[in-house]
């Protein structure tokens, strides 16, 4: 990789970085009181999918420690916005699954954010975005 090379990436990480900062910052003010980002992330993504999934396979997803993502199960379970049973097929492993207050809660934070991404997009442009969103899953893949 030569000088060139380096800068461009540097910039462009520098870009990425900002950019979370700035996302995380404006995502933690209009979540609703006490839900932190990364309950938000684990209610969303469960709601979407539908089906239970143990807490492996869930920090698998967010690329976080086994214990980070039982910190957050026992946040959001004490709230009310998950249940955890054990796994009827193999007694060591648990489940997990978004209840009712979960899926409301879940809304309710959407409902805030939706209106601040939305106007993001608008102000981008349909066009940018959409070519925006190959690079960004790539450079996603490539991090995994």
């Amino acid at each position: 990789m030569n000088e060139d090379s380096n800068t461009l990436a540097i910039l462009l990480f520098g870009e990425i970085f900002g950019m979370d900062q700035i996302l995380r910052n404006r995502l933690g003010k209009v979540l609703p009181k006490g839900m932190e980002i990364s309950h938000f992330s684990v209610l969303n993504h469960l709601a979407w999918r539908g089906v239970e999934r143990s807490p492996a396979q869930l920090a698998e997803t967010f690329h976080v420690t086994r214990g980070a993502m039982t910190n957050t199960l026992a946040k959001l379970g004490w709230a009310g916005y998950i249940h955890i049973r054990p796994d009827w097929d193999d007694a060591r492993r648990k489940m997990v699954t978004i209840s009712p207050a979960g899926r409301q809660a879940c809304k309710a934070a959407l409902s805030q954010i939706t209106p601040m991404i939305t106007q993001v997009v608008e102000e981008l442009g349909d066009d940018k975005v959409r070519a925006a969103l190959p690079i960004i899953r790539e450079l996603r893949r490539q991090m995994s």
